[in-house]
């Protein structure tokens, strides 16, 4: 039998690199660096969108002590309870600071912190307990009303965190929808 030359059956380029191997290194690194670009990219972009995905804000239809009186009244209304308002603008006063007019008030719903409080594993939450609203003037008079986005927050959670603060978000907006414009 004759000997036969061994042929590659894939043409070298100029470096010596087989085609077929240089294309499939190519295309590795190039979804590498697509997938760090791509990172990067969406951590600005989160980074940049957070602030105002997390806090919700909106301009009251009313003044301010009307604002603060018709959130707390709606609240009322609804089951829900107040344990507290504070007045920042006053506390800072006592000081000798002069704000424009801020209030914080807590809203409380007693089923929803119970299911909370009677689980060990969501405990963890209690910090945001109980949710609270930033009732402020602006410079130019408007008033704004300012909540957390628990509704958003609570995807973060799962299971019953997830389920109670986003049933307590639907009822906080129910609640705020008394005072604030489209």
């Amino acid at each position: 039998y004759p000997v036969l030359a061994k042929v590659n059956p894939r043409p070298l380029d100029k470096h010596g690199i087989q085609r077929r191997e240089w294309v499939m290194k190519k295309s590795i690194i190039g979804f590498v660096a697509g997938l760090v670009f791509g990172a990067i990219l969406m951590g600005v972009m989160l980074s940049a969108a957070a602030p105002s995905m997390m806090i919700l804000q909106d301009k009251s239809t009313l003044g301010f002590e009307e604002t603060v009186t018709a959130i707390e009244t709606a609240a009322i209304e609804t089951g829900w309870k107040v344990p507290k308002t504070y007045r920042l603008d006053k506390s800072v006063a006592k000081d000798g600071y002069e704000v424009a007019p801020v209030a914080i008030v807590e809203l409380c719903q007693p089923h929803h912190a119970a299911k909370i409080l009677a689980d060990d594993d969501a405990r963890i939450v209690t910090p945001m307990m109980p949710c609270r609203a930033a009732i402020y003037m602006l410079s130019d008079g408007t008033v704004m009303v300012a909540r957390m986005n628990s509704g958003l927050v609570s995807k973060f959670f799962g299971g019953l965190v997830a389920d109670v603060m986003a049933d307590a978000a639907a009822e906080n907006e129910v609640i705020f929808s008394s005072v604030i414009s489209d």
